[in-house]
């Protein structure tokens, strides 16, 4: 255990400033009878996404490789709100982690039955995905609407006292206005950023290779969007000390490094486990090590230290010189 890894996290006290994205590790039980996994690599645990009913998810294929990615498109898959708060979450070691559970909707409404009925459970915090359609406004992702996701934590906010954490759409025009709204409606955190919408396609049969056509793009290739949303974002929520999840790419104790200096307070691990499913004791190491040689006392005197350049050449912006 690195004592200077502990962190508080909206309310949560970590061991680690790491937390396992959502869709990565199951409902928790997949990753930590790992063999090697330890109770202290890993500060949080995201539940798999969960809607209100069950989803049997997309048509195959729901998985591709792509250079330095991967593209997925599960589509949910989910027993539903009841058979987890009843059958899965009884089953988890709350000794081992903090456990935040993610949730799903097609409406306002859904989401706030949902958020409603984790209320009355020993779920340590609530994730709200945004990135999902809304079947009443034609098929638009709550995420990319500032005023819809504002409406999505708004109704949550009401239903539930337990911490909110809102992850962010890169898919949108300004992401940082997104995050004030959220912030406006209640969040307690937010996580940056959900993954990147991508295609693969098979050349032989010129078709798509994901079942659905489209899916969410994740990896090391998103993550220097990934870094400059973190950036972004952080500009508006340190003014209301609400903190962030840095997420997209990270896959080595330098990305780690990069993400809590541009302004995350904790760092999402998700791709990266497919191929090293121990990997967060690496980046846990490191990050220890470099609060020693650099005589940081912890996370927090690392987050948000960036200095920016003071001045931009025009060749910077202009791609054409």
């Amino acid at each position: 255990m690195h004592n200077n890894l502990k962190t508080k996290f909206c309310g949560m006290s970590l061991d680690s400033p790491i937390v396992l994205l959502s869709g990565c590790v199951g409902f928790g039980e997949e990753y930590t009878r790992i063999q090697g996994f330890s109770n202290t690599d890993v500060g949080a645990i995201c539940l798999k996404g969960t809607t209100l009913e069950p989803r049997l998810g997309n048509i195959p294929h729901r998985v591709t490789e792509t250079p330095s990615g991967m593209i997925n498109a599960i589509g949910l898959q989910n027993p539903g709100t009841d058979v987890v708060i009843n059958d899965i979450m009884p089953n988890l070691d709350k000794t081992e982690t903090r456990f935040i559970i993610n949730i799903s909707g097609s409406s306002v409404e859904e989401y706030g039955e949902i958020a409603k009925r984790f209320d009355d459970t020993d779920i340590d915090a609530i994730e709200i995905n945004i990135s999902c359609p809304n079947v009443k406004e034609g098929g638009v992702a709550f995420g990319n609407d500032p005023d819809m996701s504002y409406r999505v934590v708004e109704i949550c906010r009401k239903n539930t006292t337990k911490a909110l954490i809102t992850k962010l759409s890169p898919n949108q025009t300004d992401i940082a206005h997104s995050a004030q709204r959220c912030i406006d409606a209640g969040t307690d955190g937010l996580a940056v950023i959900n993954t990147l919408m991508g295609m693969a396609i098979d050349t032989q049969s010129r078709t798509p290779i994901i079942g659905n056509n489209q899916g969410g793009l994740s990896g090391p290739a998103i993550k220097p969007i990934a870094l400059l949303k973190v950036h972004q974002v952080y500009q508006v929520s340190k003014h209301h000390n609400v903190p962030i999840i840095g997420q997209g790419g990270i896959t080595t104790v330098n990305d780690a490094l990069e993400f809590i200096i541009a302004g995350s307070a904790t760092v999402g691990i998700g791709t990266a486990l497919f191929y090293d499913p121990l990997v967060c004791n690496k980046i846990n190491d490191g990050i220890s090590q470099y609060l020693i040689d650099n005589k940081l006392n912890s996370i927090d005197d690392l987050v948000g230290t960036l200095t920016l350049n003071s001045a931009i050449s025009q060749c910077d912006i202009d791609t054409d010189k």
